[in-house]
């Protein structure tokens, strides 16, 4: 998905939601590692040229002061559902909703776990 955005303009700021942000939306044993660490894995991808950090349930604030050409998002959107699309449009800029490969969800990850530990104590020792 990140490769496919990098293509998409000139450079790729991905906005990441800070330690809080995440415990705020997902709870308090979110995230699964820290900020610090997501950034720098991140910033080892070819395709992402920064990463800023926001601390509120949503990245308006960012986008409004990157004022991007293209916002980039999961196609599990619809329209009208992505944060921001109605300014980065109403810009002359456009949304692109790009396919996830895989199942690389942090939550898909955790609950694939979870659900192993769960098959593992039904079969018992």
């Amino acid at each position: 998905m990140l490769a496919e955005a990098g293509e998409s303009g000139d450079l790729l700021v991905v906005g990441l939601n800070s330690d809080l942000s995440a415990r705020k939306l997902k709870g308090p044993t979110r995230p699964i590692l820290p900020q610090e660490d997501r950034v720098f894995m991140l910033l080892q991808l070819r395709s992402v040229d920064f990463v800023t950090i926001f601390d509120e349930e949503t990245p308006i604030e960012v986008i409004r002061e990157l004022e991007p050409d293209v916002l980039v998002k999961g196609a599990e959107y619809g329209p009208g559902e992505i944060v921001g699309e109605d300014f980065v449009e109403g810009r002359g800029g456009r949304v692109l909703r790009i396919e996830m490969l895989g199942r690389y969800s942090t939550s898909e990850i955790i609950d694939r776990i979870k659900e192993e530990l769960r098959l593992e104590s039904e079969e018992g020792p």
